[in-house]
């Protein structure tokens, strides 16, 4: 099923394919930007799921493909979705054999798979990206069989060696309003005792239940001059808006609290700290951003991905990194309470968070897949 235009003209073609979440998409409408700035024409295919995070894309199409994922250890679960994969190969092969691109690239999660399928099959160029540390495993899956492999972070693990071995350390391709952040310099909070402090709180694209309700109580841990300065701004799942907004009211703090927020490249901009999860999106935007951070991996990510992608800003000196297993409300009122109180600190770890960045890795990519097309 595919949805927009059908008639345009001029530039090479290229479809991308991405979709499940932000961590895929947003990268993928990056590197759509710089293709189309280059005269390139882009047409995405994806899954069904990203109606609203689409919405910005710049392609002349949308092909909706059938995809879906499973559970390792749940034999019916694959098959279902063996089943609907190979549904959304056979779309992709109808609509590649009439699109004719130069090239497709995927961005890993299961609805890419159709479309890069297709291509292989019918012998046209591939590129993937993975964007986090650890190879996920449906870039896993076709690594050997695509023309060309680009990466963001300069490890990456669950990678066979032939694999790793030709892939590209190109970056994560971010938003352009995230890119511009890069030229905006860190200002650390005044280290008198009546200088705001802006504290940033996220919990990727679906929220965090573990940050929404820890954060407020380390918060209303910290002494109380410091909670005097904080102003918190925090992306908490709807159902715990309510004890968050009643968390920090007793502890005199004012607090932004939302399920979502937009212009984010401007709170991240604000921010003196963030604390968030290590999805490779946030990792690499607070790279780009050049801001320190307390960051706390998802327990449950496959592979550990999430530990993985710290690591880069963690060795840096740029970020915190607190496990679940060890987080708590003291643990973490500890941690703030430590960089809070040390503006030299902060400035320090948001050096650093500069120096590991690739502000512009979206144009690298379309680099590499100009190349691969040509």
């Amino acid at each position: 099923m595919s949805e927009g235009p059908t008639g345009a003209s001029g530039g090479k073609l290229a479809v991308v394919a991405a979709g499940g979440t932000g961590g895929h998409l947003f990268p993928a409408q990056a590197l759509a930007q710089a293709l189309t700035a280059r005269g390139w024409r882009v047409v995405l295919a994806t899954d069904e799921r990203v109606q609203t995070l689409s919405a910005a894309f710049p392609a002349e199409r949308r092909i909706r493909l059938s995809a879906a994922t499973f559970r390792p250890g749940d034999p019916l679960g694959a098959f279902k979705a063996g089943a609907a994969i190979l549904k959304g190969v056979m779309q992709a092969r109808a609509e590649l054999a009439t699109l004719q691109p130069a090239v497709v690239i995927g961005f890993g999660g299961y609805p890419s798979l159709p479309a890069l399928i297709a291509a292989i099959s019918q012998g046209r160029k591939t590129t993937i990206h993975e964007q986090n540390a650890v190879m996920g495993r449906a870039n896993r899956l076709l690594a050997s069989f695509v023309t060309q492999i680009a990466c963001a972070f300069p490890t990456l693990q669950k990678a066979p060696a032939k694999v790793a071995a030709r892939a590209v350390v190109v970056g994560n391709p971010v938003r352009p309003e995230i890119q511009a952040l890069y030229d905006r310099a860190y200002e650390p909070p005044s280290g008198a005792s009546s200088g705001e402090l802006r504290l940033l709180v996220t919990g990727g694209s679906q929220g965090a239940r573990l940050l929404s309700e820890t954060v407020p109580k380390a918060v209303a841990l910290l002494p109380e001059a410091l909670r005097g300065r904080l102003k918190v701004q925090q992306q908490t799942r709807a159902e715990s808006i309510e004890g968050a907004t009643a968390t920090y009211r007793a502890a005199g703090v004012e607090a932004e609290i939302a399920p979502f927020f937009d212009k984010m490249a401007d709170r991240l901009a604000a921010a003196h700290l963030m604390i968030g999860r290590a999805g490779a999106s946030t990792v690499c935007e607070i790279a780009v951003a050049g801001r320190p951070a307390i960051l706390i991996p998802l327990k449950i990510a496959l592979d550990d991905d999430q530990g993985q992608n710290a690591r880069l800003l963690a060795e840096a000196g740029a970020a915190e990194v607190l496990r679940e297993d060890a987080l708590t409300a003291e643990s973490l009122a500890a941690a703030l309470q430590r960089l809070l109180d040390d503006p030299a600190k902060l400035a320090a770890m948001a050096a650093a968070a500069h120096a590991v960045a690739k502000p512009d890795a979206a144009d690298r990519l379309a680099d590499l897949v100009e190349k691969t097309a040509a």
